[in-house]
């Protein structure tokens, strides 16, 4: 997790990026208090998020495979409480259920991903195909089209199957990337006469950092200064390839668009007169974001990172660079691998320089970049240590995105926020405050001339935190998992929510005022609803165990 470290910073810090292209944005503009009413484009599509290892459960049922996040929770110690997601929301006997759900909310849309292990256990499709497993996604898909809910599905969503990881190494072996493809294809075939938006990856820095440079993530390997790299190389040729499989296969009969979703913080300089944070706020975001989009867009690697990690691995003695190359032809073929990009959101970083020179132990993804993040004590932080909440950082890393990859057709995946909190509070005033916010500042980004189509809350439900079990809750709606049938309930942010997607954004001042206000009272039932059954629950609990007496004859 990030330090809490934090630096008292001037609200007037701008970021001036050194782009080309970057007079359509005043970078130096200094409106972050300002709100704007109006509403979104006609057809802006409004949804919710999940994804299969965190909502499903049933984790080894109908024939489902083990994924690498299934023993990596299974092994003490890895997630907090030891917690696992063996049954966590339930969601894979749930399905009318949560349908019902995103029906009350007025969802255009609803993201979720396909568990890899589920359909083909051992991830190589040759060995076995789990018809069940395929049984499942055709009821969800065929439930939300009757509904009016457009899938948008995800491919890859960390859930590796488990044999892949054992036999090849997972994403450090290019094997994945055949693999990969074949489980891509079979679910075109099998789900694309009625899936039209197709996600490759979902986040795969984290996969990269997190499940190989820190291990911090299944698989739990710490490869420090070359894993990270390697498997994000054979990811960005795994999503090029299935791109070019549907657009060679598929494209023309199902007429689907296929994307890939990446996550970035946004990253200001601390000290704008210093052209070193400049640069270092660059890099920040080069790292994170540019990493996998400026392969997809463009090609090859940003520039910085091929510069930064090339001069550590010669100050190590190393022969080539530990960060891998394409060569001629593989630029090509992954350029233009996009027909829209999928961002996931959450919060920004002040950056400032600074140097890692390398040591004995080597270098890692965090030191090759020469930098250290900041936060400011004043940004609010309800949940997640490392989630603050900063609205304007949004609108400048969608700028950003139109400025250096030609202004793509974007589809927010994920913006959210979470809680942890000890007892249960339904009235989440925060997150209605976050929602305000972040999508105003996505408003603002679409008046700026960025091409925002959807927005994807996230999530529907409160579900497993991958490291953090279910120590933190991002869900609109809350999930009660002491309770073995996994009862859901409102939160006051689903009447909120409910309410931007009805007037299809922010109509007017004394109306959205008035939104916080009702959606405040109606959680305080859903408050009472929630003690009820905990009580009842409890007294049943507490109940002793009486046996049948028979009497004497």
């Amino acid at each position: 997790m990030l330090p809490r470290c934090a630096v008292r910073v001037c609200h007037v810090l701008v970021l001036v990026l050194c782009l080309s292209a970057a007079e359509d944005f005043d970078w130096t503009k200094n409106d972050r208090g300002s709100f704007y009413y109006g509403t979104f484009p006609a057809g802006f599509s409004w949804g919710a998020g999940s994804s299969a290892y965190q909502t499903e459960g049933a984790w080894d049922k109908d024939g489902k495979g083990l994924s690498i996040w299934d023993v990596f929770t299974h092994k003490k110690g890895k997630v907090q409480r030891n917690e696992t997601g063996d049954s966590s929301c339930e969601g894979y006997y749930k399905i009318k259920d949560d349908i019902s759900l995103m029906k009350e909310l007025k969802l255009n849309h609803y993201r979720f991903s396909i568990s890899w292990p589920r359909i083909i256990p051992t991830g190589i499709k040759s060995d076995h195909v789990n018809e069940k497993g395929i049984q499942y996604y055709d009821n969800l898909i065929d439930h939300l089209l009757e509904s009016k809910i457009t899938p948008i599905v995800t491919l890859y969503h960390w859930d590796l199957p488990q044999v892949l990881q054992e036999k090849y190494g997972g994403w450090q072996n290019i094997s994945m990337v055949n693999h990969f493809n074949d489980f891509a294809n079979l679910c075109f075939e099998r789900f694309g006469n009625r899936v039209k938006y197709w996600i490759t990856f979902n986040n795969p820095w984290s996969v990269a950092v997190e499940g190989y440079e820190t291990g911090e993530h299944a698989p739990g390997l710490k490869l420090r200064g070359t894993g990270a790299y390697r498997a994000a190389h054979h990811m960005i040729k795994a999503h090029a390839k299935v791109w070019h499989t549907y657009d060679t296969q598929w494209r023309a009969k199902q007429k689907g668009l296929i994307g890939i979703s990446l996550s970035g913080d946004w990253g200001e300089p601390v000290d704008i007169g210093n052209q070193k944070d400049i640069e270092a706020a660059e890099r920040y975001v080069q790292f994170y974001l540019g990493w996998f989009a400026t392969p997809v867009f463009h090609g090859d690697y940003p520039q910085v990172m091929k510069d930064f990690i090339g001069r550590k691995s010669g100050q190590q003695g190393l022969g080539t660079s530990r960060l891998p190359t394409f060569s001629s032809q593989e630029k090509s073929y992954i350029k233009g691998t996009c027909d829209f990009l999928g961002i996931g959101h959450f919060t920004t970083r002040y950056i400032t320089q600074k140097n890692y020179p390398v040591g004995r132990s080597g270098s890692s993804y965090f030191t090759d970049r020469d930098l250290a993040e900041l936060v400011d004590p004043r940004w609010p932080d309800p949940g997640s240590e490392w989630l603050y909440s900063v609205p304007w950082g949004f609108r400048r890393l969608l700028n950003f995105v139109k400025t250096q990859y030609g202004n793509p057709m974007i589809y927010v995946t994920e913006n959210g926020v979470s809680e942890k909190m000890l007892c249960t509070e339904l009235c989440d005033d925060w997150r209605i405050q976050y929602y305000k916010d972040y999508i105003n500042e996505m408003l603002k980004a679409i008046k700026d001339g960025v091409n925002v189509r959807g927005y994807t809350a996230w999530s529907l439900l409160d579900k497993f935190e991958w490291d953090e079990g279910y120590s933190e809750r991002f869900g609109l709606y809350y999930v009660d998992f002491r309770n073995k049938n996994k009862p859901r309930y409102p939160k006051a942010s689903v009447q909120y929510y409910k309410r931007i997607i009805s007037s299809n954004g922010f109509p007017n001042q004394r109306e959205v005022e008035n939104w916080r206000k009702k959606a405040i009272e109606t959680c305080s039932s859903s408050n009472q609803l929630l003690a009820a059954a905990r009580r009842k629950s409890k007294e049943h609990a507490e109940m002793p165990k009486v046996w049948p007496v028979h009497d004497e004859v």
